[in-house]
This record gives C-alpha cells, sequence and structure tokens, in this order.
C-alpha cells in the first residue's frame, strides 16, 4: 500500500502499517495494527457494559469524517478479506482431499468439537467474530467471557427454567396432533363421515402441516431482528387460536382447515426449541439436555388420548376434548409469554448494539452478523426453504437412515389412530379405558430416554476413546442396530395379541417394547444428522422431519383397509418385516462405509456454500465502494 495512503492514519488510535500480502503469514489478523492507543478495542474491552466508549469521539479521536470513513473502510476490508481467503482455503481442501487421503483427523470430525452460534445461512465465524475485535473498535460483541447477557452464562437454575419453558412450547403440538382420535367415533355421527381414510386424514392432516412448518416459519428464528422468542410466542398464540377454531367446527372441512394451519404454527417451537437448547448449553453439556426434551415430542401424542378418553366418556360433547387441550395451550401461551426469555445471540448481540447506538449517537457501530450474514432476507429464506429438499433426494445418508426413522415415525402414529378401534371394538373397552392403554407406550418412552441416553453416551465415548480420541458420527450407530430388532418385536407382539384378544397386558408390552426402540432411532439419528455436517444441521434435521412427517401423515390413511383385509396379526408383522429390512442392513452399511459416503455428498454442498459465501462478501465490499462514491 502506498504511503499516500497511510498518512492519513498517523494521528488516528491505530498506526496503521498497511495489509500484508495475500500469500504471507495470516494466521494473525491483528498483523497490520500495532501500538493501540486512546480509542483501540484493546482500551475499550477493559470498559464495563454500561461504560464503554462507543461513541466516534471516544473511538476515532479527533479524526475528521474522512479520515473515520477511510479507517472504517479499512477495517472492514480486512475483515471481508480475511473470510474470503479462509473460504478459498477451505474450497481448495475440498478439491484437495478424498475420503482416502482422510486417515487422521478430517476436518468433518473436528467440527463435532467446534461450537457455532450463527445461522446456518451465515458464514462460520465463532464466538460471535470475538477474534476481529482487535482491528474493529465499533464491533459489538460480549464484553467479556463471563459476560452476564450471554444465555450460555446463566446459572444453571435460569437454564433449566428455560428448558421447562421450551418443553411446554413443544408439548403443545404434539398433544393436538392425536387429542382427538378417541372422539373421532362421535366426530364421524356429527359430521356424517363415512370412510376411513377420511376419518383419518382428520387426525392425520395436522402432521402433513408439522412437514412444510420448519421449512416456511421454522427459520425466521435464525433471522436476528426476530430471534426465538417472537416467532415461539406468536406461534403459540396462533396455534391456540385454531385450536379454538376445531372447537367450534361444524364441517369436516372446517375442521380440517383449522387443524392444518394450527398444525403450521404449532409445530415451530419442535424445530426451534432444539435450538433453544443450542443457544443455551455448549456442545459438551447438551446432549442430557437434549435427550430429556426428545422425551416431549414422544410423551405428547401418549398422554392427550389418555386424557381425551375420559373427557368424551364424561362430558356431553367431543368439543370438550378441543377446550381442555384449549385451556392447556392458553396456560403455556400466558406462562411462556411472560417468563421465556430470548436465547439466540445473533438477535441479543443486535439488539445491543442498537441500544448502544442510540445512547451513543454512532450508528456504525455493528455486529460480526452484518457482515457474515448480509444476504437478502428473501435470498436466506429461499435457501432455508430449498436446501433440506435438496439434502432429502441427494444425500445418502439422509435418504437411508431418513426411511427407517420416516417408516418408525409412521408405525407410531398407525397404532396411535388404531387404538380406539382395537380396544373399543376387539376388546369392548370404553373410551375412558382405551385411553389407558396409551400408558405402556409412555413407560416405553420414559425407559427408553434413560436406558439409551446411558448407553449410548457410554458406546459413542468407548469407540471414540479406541480411535484415539477422535470422534466420528457413525460412531453413534451400533446401537441402532438392537433398537432396529426391538421395534419389529414390539410390532409383532402388539399385532398378534391384539389379534387373538388375548389379556391387555400382552399388548401393553409390545407397546411398550416398540417405544422402548424408537426413543433410541429418534435420539440416535437425530445427533447423527447433526454430527454428520455441523454447519447445515439445521437443514439436515428438516429434510430427515420432512420426510418422517410424510409417513407420519400417510400411515394413518391405509391402516383401517390394511388391517381390515389382513388383520392386526398379519398387518403388523409385514410392517415389522420392513422395518428390520430398513433398521437392519443400512445402518450396518453406513456404520462401514458412512464415512466416505457422508464426505463425498457433503463436499458438494460446502463447495456450492463456500462460493456463495464469497460472492456474498465481494458483493458486499463492491456495494460499499458504489455507495462512497
Amino acid at each position: 500500500m502506498s504511503n499516500s495512503t497511510t498518512d492519513g492514519y498517523q494521528d488516528s488510535p491505530y498506526e496503521f502499517r498497511g495489509y500484508e500480502d495475500s500469500d504471507s503469514d495470516s494466521s494473525s489478523i491483528e498483523s497490520g495494527f500495532e501500538k493501540p492507543r486512546k480509542g483501540s478495542i484493546s482500551s475499550v474491552a477493559s470498559f464495563g457494559a454500561s461504560s464503554a466508549p462507543y461513541s466516534v469521539r471516544d473511538i476515532y479521536g479527533d479524526l475528521n469524517s474522512n479520515e473515520i470513513a477511510l479507517q472504517r473502510e479499512y477495517t472492514r476490508r480486512t475483515i471481508v478479506e480475511e473470510l474470503i481467503d479462509r473460504s478459498k482455503e477451505a474450497e481448495a481442501e475440498l478439491d484437495f482431499k478424498t475420503p482416502e487421503f482422510d486417515c487422521g483427523t478430517h476436518d468433518l470430525e473436528k467440527g463435532l468439537e467446534i461450537d457455532l452460534d450463527a445461522p446456518e445461512t451465515s458464514i462460520p465465524v465463532p464466538n460471535n467474530g470475538e477474534e476481529f475485535k482487535c482491528i474493529d473498535p465499533e464491533l459489538i460483541n460480549w464484553n467479556e467471557t463471563d459476560d452476564p447477557q450471554n444465555p450460555r452464562n446463566w446459572s444453571s437454575n435460569s437454564k433449566a427454567f428455560m428448558l421447562a419453558l421450551v418443553s411446554l412450547y413443544a408439548l403443545v403440538a404434539p398433544m393436538s396432533s392425536s387429542i382427538l382420535s378417541p372422539a373421532m367415533s362421535n366426530i364421524n355421527q356429527e359430521f356424517g363421515i363415512d370412510s376411513q381414510v377420511l376419518s383419518s386424514m382428520v387426525v392425520s392432516i395436522q402432521i402433513l402441516a408439522w412437514a412444510l412448518g420448519p421449512l416456511l416459519i421454522a427459520p425466521l428464528s435464525e433471522h436476528d431482528i426476530f430471534g426465538r422468542k417472537l416467532v415461539l410466542d406468536v406461534c403459540c398464540w396462533m396455534s391456540l387460536v385454531f385450536n379454538i377454531g376445531c372447537g367450534f367446527s361444524q364441517t369436516t372441512v372446517q375442521m380440517m382447515v383449522c387443524r392444518f394451519i394450527g398444525g403450521l404454527f404449532g409445530c415451530v417451537p419442535l424445530n426451534v426449541c432444539a435450538g433453544v437448547i443450542s443457544d443455551l448449553y455448549n456442545a459438551k453439556q447438551r446432549n442430557i439436555a437434549l435427550a430429556g426434551y426428545s422425551f416431549v415430542p414422544l410423551l405428547g401424542p401418549d398422554i392427550a388420548p389418555l386424557i381425551a378418553g375420559f373427557v368424551v366418556d364424561n362430558t356431553s360433547t367431543w368439543r370438550w376434548v378441543f377446550y381442555v387441550l384449549c385451556i392447556f395451550n392458553a396456560t403455556v401461551a400466558i406462562v411462556t409469554t411472560l417468563f421465556f426469555k430470548e436465547t439466540y445471540a445473533p438477535t441479543l448481540l443486535r439488539r445491543k448494539c442498537l441500544k448502544l447506538q442510540k445512547e451513543t449517537g454512532n450508528t456504525c457501530l455493528h455486529t460480526i452478523y452484518d457482515i457474515t450474514d448480509n444476504e437478502p432476507f428473501w435470498t436466506k429464506m429461499w435457501i432455508t426453504l430449498t436446501r433440506p429438499l435438496i439434502l432429502l433426494f441427494t444425500h445418502p445418508m439422509i435418504v437411508g437412515l431418513g426411511s427407517f426413522m420416516a417408516f418408525t415415525y409412521g408405525f407410531m402414529y398407525l397404532m396411535i389412530v388404531t387404538f380406539p378401534r382395537i380396544f373399543t371394538i376387539q376388546y369392548g373397552y370404553s373410551k375412558s379405558v382405551t385411553g389407558l392403554m396409551y400408558i405402556p407406550m409412555g413407560v416405553g418412552f420414559a425407559l427408553g430416554v434413560i436406558v439409551w441416553t446411558i448407553l449410548l453416551g457410554k458406546v459413542y465415548d468407548k469407540l471414540t476413546e479406541s480411535n484415539g480420541g477422535v470422534a466420528k458420527p457413525e460412531f453413534r450407530l451400533p446401537c441402532l442396530f438392537v433398537s432396529s430388532v426391538c421395534i419389529p418385536i414390539g410390532l409383532i407382539w402388539f399385532g398378534w395379541s391384539a389379534q387373538y384378544k388375548l389379556h391387555w397386558i400382552m399388548p401393553g408390552i409390545g407397546l411398550a417394547i416398540f417405544a422402548f426402540g424408537l426413543v433410541c432411532v429418534f435420539q440416535l439419528l437425530q445427533s447423527y444428522l447433526i454430527d454428520m455436517n455441523v454447519r447445515y444441521a439445521a437443514s439436515s434435521v428438516a429434510a430427515a422431519a420432512l420426510f418422517r412427517l410424510l409417513f407420519g401423515f400417510l400411515f394413518p390413511l391405509f391402516a383401517g383397509k390394511m388391517y381390515a383385509s389382513m388383520g392386526y396379526g398379519w398387518g403388523n408383522t409385514m410392517s415389522a418385516i420392513i422395518g428390520l429390512f430398513l433398521g437392519v442392513p443400512f445402518p450396518i452399511f453406513a456404520y462401514k462405509y458412512g464415512e466416505r459416503i457422508r464426505h463425498w455428498a457433503n463436499k458438494r454442498i460446502e463447495a456450492k456454500q463456500l462460493q456463495r459465501d464469497q460472492r456474498m462478501l465481494r458483493r458486499q465490499m463492491e456495494n460499499k465502494n458504489k455507495a462512497e462514491n
């Protein structure tokens, strides 16, 4: 850089020495600056939140406006060029590496230990850009590593309270999905529904909405303007509105429309709440929290019919099923609106930035996400909408393992929908007693969470230790072989017990075995999908969710005809054979060859995203130059 360019900086807060050449050692991004003086980030960082001098004069001293603008330009260019260089290096590594070459600590395995608090469309920068504070005095971040404003630094009790509220958010939709199952005979009679398919669709149409909600609404929670709390609160209240609509529906169409739209909003907490847990806990701490939380979406469809059975038998109308649901939904909405706090770091930092801008008058204060997540809003929405669909059809691991997860989820809703027929017609039980038959499934879920959480952790740690301390997502798969056997056993046990009308404890045992194995599938595959590509974890999980929810919608539709033609015994035996075929061969194949397959698939995705990152950063620099000219 010429001397004429840097002369204007000799009296600035930094003594600027020029930028290093692109081929020089760039391990230290602050190499272009030395001797921090008044207003430098070194001095700013030493102040508390309320006293940090973020005004223009405090930062830049007596520099005139042109000199300040020039220094800001250099600072931003340094950060942008550093990010472009990193992106190019990562792209070059993708071209250089092959699965056979990766015999050491693969970047993907290293990524399991990385903790990035950023939206998926953002360029990954650890710790909210802390590394750039040394050269950018107007970059807003947490004040210290133990800043109490950072959700990661909240007390254990505060985190546990937030986790409890998150679980309440996530309980509403699963309860809503199955609560009308015991009341369907009454609804069929009032609405004149004489088709088993249409009757089942009234129940399962909400699951279809769940497949779309994560693509359309959930991504808003990763936009720093909205954050987690606003999205969760709005969706919880909107879910209440349409649950009320279900209670007052007068036709089948009204009921299905209300359930579908209510499902679109109601399902969002199921996807966003996992992100909240990630906001609160680091990678090493969140496994236990996720294990406990994963119990909630499985518990909801189990306890709701139990409650509904007693409501239908002891009230004058089936509509009380929805009135009870609305009371619970309203309670959750009020409690969470009052007590749940925002946990998303980019949103909290943005609010902090806006507050400091107002207090200091310095409108150039910014967060790292103003640089790394600078795509237009609709561009980001398009990416979050299309990437899960692309992964669903092109990523072999999602297709293979997701198929097994989808079938098991379909089996669960198939049984939930057929419970009333089995125990009211086959066994002659009342709706109240039929509701009690959901308890064995709940027991299986509870035991599964306890046993599998411990077992999965021990197996994963053991295999990691034997691999020299290098973790791999495939180390989670061995337990899947056991659960893949439990699920078919449970299906066959339940089906033939119901077929021959054995004592109620026999189908109950089958349900418990099925639920016990199902917990492992959900916990294990959810963790695997996150670990196999840390940056695109949200898209991977959304792709698998779309797959399984479509099956959860479709399976109940043909349940009646299948059991009518094959019987409960052979119908469940056929389902068990399909589950065994999907649950054993591919996991064994994935355990042996999964690393190569996911490396190949992730390489293509990562290459496209790195190119998009570079285009975004270059466009940012061009727009900045045009604005200044």
